[in-house]
């Protein structure tokens, strides 16, 4: 339960550290190639913010945000609880000290429970966010976007590019939450506890843990920003067709595409979302220490 909680008010704190530069990384991520003799709409992650704030100003950064604000509380207070349910599915007692590949399985179990609160919520956030750069506003907000995915393709609709997301944040939830773990093994002085860390530690391991975690998710997340943001019926085969795509007309560097923007939004992003876990996690065992 301290887990639900501590990791829904880390999220909240992932979220408004890191949305401006999600949006660059999205943008970046489905700008289509361009045509012989044509400038590319962004030639990088600087052009691509520096466009976005003088078109659009500071808002335009924050495009698509009140999706992932309502999603990420209970996604990431899902994630936490469901590395903290995988954790005690391998303990014997609550105090056995899990191996790295155990805490990896318990992180990988935390992404299976997210996808459900993360597809729809990752699907309307692309959409919003690219809309304005294509200079056309099909969508008013989230929830309009919403009900006309609804309408035009049921809930299918809304899911598109679940398998993608199940692809991306499995893997990169068991690297993240290892990491974490981890390091924060490593930064504890001898004879002290890990609980007991300081606020620079805990930011340095948070925010290499996110990047260790993107390291891994970049390529399946392009394929999925590609694909929940392709017009219907463009892929009918699904990623295999994305991947396809994207090989034969850009090579294999096109599965990092916003590769900089995700680097320079990891660290600071997950850095804040692990402070606020700890310092919610902290304040729920003062106020409830028998919970």
């Amino acid at each position: 339960l301290k887990n639900f909680f501590a990791g829904g008010f880390g999220g909240v704190c992932l979220v408004f550290v890191g949305h401006p530069l999600d949006t660059i990384k999205v943008r970046l991520q489905t700008q289509p190639k361009p045509q012989p003799g044509q400038a590319p709409l962004y030639s990088g992650t600087f052009d691509c913010f520096r466009k976005t704030l003088v078109g659009e100003g500071i808002q335009g950064l924050y495009r698509g945000m009140a999706a992932p604000i309502v999603g990420v509380t209970p996604m990431f207070a899902v994630c936490f609880f469901g590395f903290g349910l995988g954790k005690r599915l391998q303990q014997r007692t609550p105090d056995d000290v899990l191996t790295y590949p155990q805490l990896f399985a318990a992180g990988m179990l935390s992404g299976v429970f997210t996808t459900v609160i993360m597809a729809p919520g990752e699907r309307i956030k692309c959409l919003l966010q690219i809309q304005a750069a294509t200079g056309e506003t099909k969508y008013s907000g989230s929830l309009d976007c919403a009900k006309q995915l609804y309408r035009e393709a049921g809930i299918r609709g809304v899911y598109k590019g679940t398998v993608l997301t199940l692809m991306r944040d499995v893997p990169a939830s068991g690297m993240y939450f290892m990491t974490y773990e981890w390091l924060k093994n490593i930064l504890t002085p001898e004879g002290k506890s890990v609980s007991d860390l300081s606020v620079p530690r805990i930011l340095f391991a948070g925010g290499l843990a996110g990047i260790f975690n993107w390291a891994v998710a970049i390529p399946p997340d392009v394929l999925k920003s590609r694909f929940q943001t392709a017009p219907a019926g463009k892929y009918p085969n699904g990623f295999r067709d994305v991947l396809r795509e994207l090989i034969r007309e850009e090579g294999v560097a096109s599965l990092y595409k916003g590769f900089t923007a995700v680097m320079i939004r990891a660290f600071p992003a997950n850095a804040a979302c692990f402070l606020g876990f700890e310092v919610a996690m902290k304040f729920l065992n003062w106020i409830a220490p028998g919970l």
